[in-house]
């Protein structure tokens, strides 16, 4: 099943589906289908045509998703690197903006992945 662009899986209740949609979380799924009066414990295959089309008319009425939320989140970031504010120069150098150490953690964000952890130890070069 498709809602909004985004295929929804089949096996799962409908309020855990609802969040695979970017923007919906397990809150906000579980307040769409209270305000269309959906069983949040019935299967998302289950669902009839008429159902989808509720949830897809309120998401599409009232909340921001998908494609408009990814382009709204780029335009702040971008605003922020415009004005050279830290937390744009934070993510124009791809560094954590929220405070996390850099030290240790944030390895990936980095890009100095350790593949495993070593004894430590040097080998020995055999001769």
């Amino acid at each position: 099943m498709r809602i909004s662009g985004v295929n929804i899986p089949d096996d799962k209740k409908i309020s855990i589906s609802l969040p695979y949609i970017y923007g919906v979380g397990p809150f906000l799924a579980k307040k769409i289908l209270h305000d269309t009066k959906i069983d949040p414990e019935k299967k998302a295959k289950e669902l009839t045509p008429d159902e989808v089309n509720k949830i897809q008319s309120l998401l599409d009425k009232n909340h921001k998703i998908e494609g408009e939320l990814r382009q709204i989140v780029k335009q702040n970031i971008g605003r922020l690197r415009d004005i050279k504010s830290y937390r744009g120069v934070r993510h124009l150098r791809r560094l954590p903006s929220r405070g996390q150490r850099t030290k240790t953690n944030s390895r990936t964000i980095r890009g100095n992945v350790r593949k495993t952890a070593g004894s430590g130890k040097r080998k020995v070069e055999l001769k």
